[in-house]
């Protein structure tokens, strides 16, 4: 049975109601949850299960199941997972995940700031990186630091849409990233738009507006190859 993913549609859900369908060797799989899986660079999301008796499970993780389409929440060592048809509240650490949520359209700013083609990325709670495969080239961190404001203070509109994988076939543009590709095969991909200045597959979780991702500033940039440059983006402030 596959998961419902509450998060994709709702990134702003914080909890909502579940049943237990199992667990698999990862952890205990739901009806429905708010957790992202780790994927695409984004980390899996922390928070708790919480049961009707007052039982809190806390969840250190979430993780892809080993089934396909399905989440696996992973209790702390030595927790016990509930039986399946248990009813439970799935509720997320908000803090972490909106901080990844802003850290992640940070990123796509980062992408639209430097039009190249990336070879890498991670997302984390104070932090980001993406590794571009640029020619040599001097880059600024400063002049990076007030491309990447201004475009956060434009309040620009991130908005998910789908297209059609022969949609996307047709425009492979559109695919930023050079190690990882978007899943094909269901139909339909999920796209993320930053009004007027980035469309790109993605099946993260972002905010709404560039505006509350807030200041920011380029901390580092690497060489880490002949051709690759990553650069590491951060919370002004943190």
């Amino acid at each position: 049975m596959p998961t419902e993913l509450v998060f994709r549609d709702e990134p702003y859900a914080k909890s909502c109601a579940a049943t237990v369908i199992g667990a698999d060797a990862r952890g205990v799989l739901l009806d429905r949850t708010v957790f992202y899986p780790t994927g695409g660079g984004q980390p899996g999301d922390w928070g708790a299960l919480k049961l009707a008796d007052g039982t809190i499970l806390k969840i250190v993780d979430a993780l892809k199941g080993t089934a396909p389409d399905t989440v696996a929440h992973v209790l702390e060592p030595g927790a016990v997972p509930p039986a399946p048809g248990t009813k439970v509240t799935a509720e997320l650490d908000w803090d972490r995940r909106h901080k990844h949520m802003r850290m992640h359209t940070c990123l796509h700013l980062l992408s639209a700031v430097l039009p190249y083609p990336v070879t890498g990325g991670q997302v984390a709670a104070d932090k980001g990186r993406l590794d571009f495969d640029i020619p040599e080239a001097i880059l600024d961190k400063d002049e990076l630091t007030r491309k990447l404001n201004e475009l956060v203070s434009g309040d620009h509109s991130v908005t998910p849409r789908w297209i059609t994988d022969a949609e996307l076939a047709a425009q492979p543009e559109l695919v930023k990233t050079m190690a990882v590709k978007p899943p094909t095969g269901y139909g339909r991909v999920r796209l993320i738009e930053v009004k007027g200045l980035d469309l790109q597959p993605c099946g993260g979780t972002h905010v709404a507006r560039t505006g509350e991702i807030g200041k920011v500033e380029v901390v580092k940039i690497e060489k880490k190859g002949r051709l690759n440059r990553r650069v590491v983006v951060a919370f002004a402030g943190v």
